[in-house]
Parts: C-alpha cells; structure tokens; sequence
C-alpha cells in the first residue's frame, strides 16, 4: 500500500490539513492508504475526544487501523478500529469517519461521532454523514435541544456496536469528497463550504483554506479536513471500460 497522495492510475488526488487553534494540543488525526494494484482506496478523519495526549493518541491509533483494513469494509474498519483501542490501554476515545473507493464510481461511507462526509459535484454540496450527537438524537424526535447537547456523542469508536455505525454508499463522480472534524463543520456555514470546496484550485487549497478559514471565524476546537478530488478523465475512462 502507499500513501501517495497523487494517484494517476486512478486520477485521484488528495491532501490534508489539520490546526490544533487554541486547544492545548492537537487530537484530530487523518490517515489514507492506497492500493493501485487492487485499485482502491481509503481515507479517514479521526477526532479524540479530550484536549488530552490519551485523546490525541486514540484518534491517531484509530485512524490508521482504520484505513489499514478499510480497504473492502468501512463499517469492518471502524470495528478494526475498536479492537485497536482496547488494546492500546493508554489512549483515549475518539469519532471517526471512514471512505473508502475503487476503481468505479462509488464510494462507501462509515462513521460514528461527529466527524462528517460532505460530496461536492456538479455545483451542488451534500452533507453524506448524519451526527452521532445528543442534538441530533433530540432534533429527530422534535424536542428542545440545549446548545451544549451538539457537543455530547451517542457513538464513538471505543463503545459503538456494529449495529450502531453510520453506513452510506454515495455515487462519487467528477467532483470533491471531503471528511472534517467538527473543528471545520461546526464552525463554517454550509454556504461557505460550499464557496471553499468550489474555488479551492486543488485538495490542497481547499483543506487549507476550510481549516484557516474556520479558526479566522473564531472555531475553538482543532480544525481538521481532508479533501479527495476525483476528475472527468476518470470518470470518462471507466464509463469507456
């Protein structure tokens, strides 16, 4: 596996960025593997929860078990994941998301927490993820939600259950997938994600200016994005196989 982050056999490209902003130390953590010769691919976003070395420590140990065996199941991922922590008794816990791609035009999603997925295409940005999050949980059944509940996580990746892992299977065409902590989603407006993710020239400028932007906003958390772009010549060359 590589962690190249130009892939031409698959016209992909990617990149990273991540701010610890006025937090103490860092604990979001991104991980990506590539594999040319199977034609796929993995990328994840980790977030520990804690401003604490066990937090930063978990989301670094979950988000590279994680892609290291995401290569054909997100959901299985997560619970590789899982295994990871419990047997690393020094770290923390954290949420996470996982992507994971191939050679067709698909994309395969897990996550629990917060963490989130964004698809990018076509001049259209769509939310793919849905919160792990108590807000979340009262939102859905129309009750009152205290500003301090869009903090507090139902899942995460030391206690979630297979069960209770978030899955979506999204159509990846010419356009940008991005994965982000809540540092960046929190923080930023849907309208100016979208702005970012449009003008931004490559992944590059895009998760610079997502993690720059939400910290100039006044974001009190680590701010964390990855953006993977997938271009028209791969789109056209599959369509042509």
């Amino acid at each position: 596996m590589s962690t190249d982050n130009t892939l031409p056999i698959e016209h992909l490209r990617w990149d990273a960025a991540s701010a610890r902003g006025p937090r103490e130390l860092n604990a979001d953590a991104t991980a990506a593997v590539t594999d040319p010769g199977a034609g796929r691919w993995a990328f994840a976003v980790a977030d520990g929860v804690g401003d604490n070395p066990a937090a930063a420590a978990a989301a670094r140990t979950a988000a590279d078990a994680a892609v290291g065996a995401a290569t054909s199941d997100p959901r299985g991922a997560i619970m590789v994941a899982r295994e990871a922590l419990a047997d690393a008794p020094d770290t923390g816990d954290c949420v996470l998301v996982v992507a994971v791609g191939g050679a067709g035009d698909r994309c395969e999603i897990a996550w629990v927490g917060d963490c989130r997925a964004y698809l990018w295409a076509e001049g259209t940005l769509r939310q793919v993820t849905e919160d792990h999050t108590l807000a979340a949980y009262f939102r859905a059944r129309n009750l009152p939600v205290a500003p301090g509940m869009e903090h507090v996580v139902t899942t995460s990746v030391r206690t979630a259950a297979a069960e209770l892992i978030g899955t979506a299977d999204v159509p990846l065409p010419a356009g940008r997938l991005l994965l982000c902590s809540d540092g960046v989603h929190k923080t930023l407006p849907t309208a100016r994600l979208r702005t970012i993710l449009e003008r931004a020239a490559d992944p590059g400028g895009a998760v610079t200016d997502l993690v720059d932007t939400a910290h100039r906003l006044g974001g009190q958390d680590n701010a964390t994005a990855l953006v993977v772009d997938r271009t028209a010549e791969h789109t056209a060359n599959s369509s042509a196989a």
